[in-house]
């Protein structure tokens, strides 16, 4: 098993620290580093930490790492169809991944956040249609990165006689992912054009049932399921002591302003947030019993910017650990 990070790109993070992270984390030799693609988080969501902060756009900083790194892989977990226009990031993700040598990976999926696109007056239609545009505009960008000129026309969104120059490295075979675990409408796409699953933050008590999901879906259109790689974004608290995980776990209260004790807030985002907790071993234990199960790569949210402890932690305890699971 593989150890990568997850950065929330709208959690105040800036371009210093960001090129910080990306250099930091080739130092430490994360194999990958992924990121929201969020214009906002509202406070009231578990993925936020209070107040609205600076938010940096999600492909610009894409085009900073294609540059400022030359061996980790890269990408939006994930891009919400909402937010652009599948031409347009099928556009940008090519000339990233040329950019990159073929490092930047695109995630996509159906858009959750209502809150930001009123914010910001982005249409943010019901789920199914969300789920409609998904699956059009998944064609639209494989359309784009294949050989031209071509057209696609579906009740979204059509593109005619175009030719996309220039492509990403591998044309129209080059992967993408897709992000979320919903049974209906998210798994069967996944077994239908992903060629890696994020199971987002998914508890180990439904991961085999969702990989059941899958398998099925996969079967349904006569797809090996060992074709699809399976990672999970993970969040954490955990430490190699218990004096070092309080003091871990304080300042992440710190940054919603949570009470109480240290150990009642890691229970409670254990078992309503899905947070991993707890120490070094019951950590790669619990990554073994993924393993088991077919994840090839755990990313982990790094919350504190302003610190390395975490990946640095990440890097050298946890990593070498699970390297062979």
């Amino acid at each position: 098993m593989r150890i990568g990070l997850m950065i929330e790109g709208q959690a105040g993070l800036t371009w210093e620290r960001w090129i910080h992270i990306l250099h930091m984390a080739e130092r430490l030799n994360f194999p990958s580093i992924f990121r929201s693609d969020h214009y906002v988080i509202a406070a009231s969501s578990s993925f936020s930490s209070g107040e609205p902060k600076s938010s940096l756009d999600a492909y610009i900083s894409f085009a900073v790492a294609a540059r400022e790194t030359s061996s980790i892989r890269f990408g939006p977990l994930v891009t919400p169809i909402t937010f652009r226009s599948p031409q347009d990031v099928g556009r940008m993700a090519a000339q990233i991944n040329q950019l990159s040598n073929g490092r930047f990976l695109l995630g996509l999926g159906a858009g959750w956040h209502e809150p930001e696109h009123i914010q910001y007056g982005i249409p943010f239609p019901p789920l199914r249609e969300r789920f409609d545009r998904l699956e059009e505009g998944i064609n639209i960008i494989k359309t784009l990165w294949g050989p031209g000129p071509a057209s696609y026309k579906g009740q979204h969104y059509q593109v005619e006689e175009v030719d996309c120059l220039p492509k990403p490295v591998y044309g129209a075979d080059t992967p993408i992912l897709i992000g979320g675990s919903g049974e209906k409408r998210t798994i069967p796409l996944v077994a239908k054009y992903a060629d890696e699953w994020n199971a987002v933050n998914v508890p180990l008590s439904l991961y085999q049932h969702k990989v059941d999901v899958l398998e099925a879906a996969c079967a349904a259109v006569d797809r090996d399921p060992a074709t699809v790689h399976r990672s999970r974004m993970s969040m954490a608290l955990v430490a190699g002591d218990q004096l070092s995980l309080d003091r871990m776990t304080r300042w992440h209260m710190s940054m919603s302003g949570a009470t109480g004790s240290p150990a009642a807030y890691r229970k409670d985002k254990a078992e309503n947030n899905n947070f991993l907790v707890g120490l070094t071993s019951e950590l790669i234990d619990t990554l073994g019993k993924f393993a088991e199960m077919g994840v090839e790569e755990a990313q982990f949210e790094h919350f504190n910017f302003g610190s390395d402890e975490w990946p640095e932690y990440l890097a050298s305890e946890i990593a070498p650990a699970v390297a062979a699971l």
